[in-house]
């Protein structure tokens, strides 16, 4: 049993690790990979509630199989009449309390983790449109742009179909980065799963959320929220950057977005 369950991880961690960079995969399964802390808390989580999973549904599984070779015809003609089995009932209900609160617990730690906000670096607002994305830099001269998917008959070399942008949004890794969410007309949500992201934009709120990248890189994600016929076509394009290359792409866009 022991050797199965880490057979079944290692199974999962080969196909998280041939995942990719920020991007899904054809066929993939699993994850991508993580290349925040947020993901990272998300990914440790999953693999310890996937063995519990496994574990208890082999013991489920054993139990009955025990129970019909116990108790079936041949092997026991004379039926027991036993209607009632305190300990049993007590034991049955204590073990899945228990187990709950195992789940519970870690799924706690998760939640505040990614709620609460660190100190931020900077900030960025994201605003959602029918069908594109607004991003405002308001801790860096306070300029914008908007982020429309490239269409298929423009795409160049290399570019990913119905996940590649004309502006992506630019941000320096290792950076606490504070994400501030709206939409100017009907409820979207900006996800981005290789960085553990996903907060809705609804109209007349701000919702709040973070991230710190961890490696440079680009890191795609779409709007997961059906939001009309353009729903399918909201890609978002995070590219991470070392600081250096961000303060000078910043007095570029300073003067493009002006």
């Amino acid at each position: 049993m022991v050797k199965f369950l880490f057979w079944v991880v290692s199974v999962f961690s080969i196909m998280n690790a041939y995942a990719g960079e920020g991007v899904p995969r054809p066929w993939q399964m699993t994850f991508q990979n993580a290349y925040s802390p947020v993901m990272e808390e998300y990914i440790n989580f999953h693999d310890i509630l996937l063995v519990m999973c496994v574990l208890i549904v082999a013991i489920v599984f054993f139990l009955l199989l025990y129970v019909i070779v116990r108790f079936n015809k041949k092997a026991n003609p004379i039926p027991s009449k036993t209607t009632h089995n305190v300990l049993i009932e007590i034991v049955w209900t204590i073990i899945p309390i228990v187990i709950l609160v195992m789940i519970a617990i870690p799924s706690f730690r998760i939640l505040y983790f990614m709620e609460k906000v660190p100190t931020a670096d900077m900030t960025v607002k994201v605003v959602g449109h029918q069908w594109y994305w607004q991003y405002q830099y308001p801790d860096h001269g306070g300029f914008e742009f908007d982020s429309y998917m490239i269409k298929d008959e423009d795409l160049k070399p290399g570019q990913l179909r119905l996940l590649e942008v004309d502006n992506r949004i630019i941000v320096p890794v290792n950076t606490n980065v504070k994400v501030l969410i709206a939409s100017n007309d009907v409820i979207h949500s900006w996800a981005v799963p290789s960085l553990g992201v996903k907060t809705d934009a609804i109209p007349g709120r701000v919702n709040e959320t973070w991230f710190r990248v961890t490696e440079p890189g680009v890191y795609y994600g779409q709007c997961s929220e059906i939001c009309g016929v353009g729903h399918g076509f909201m890609p978002i394009a995070v590219e991470a950057v070392s600081k250096e290359k961000f303060n000078e792409w910043v007095k570029v866009a300073q003067k493009k977005f002006a």
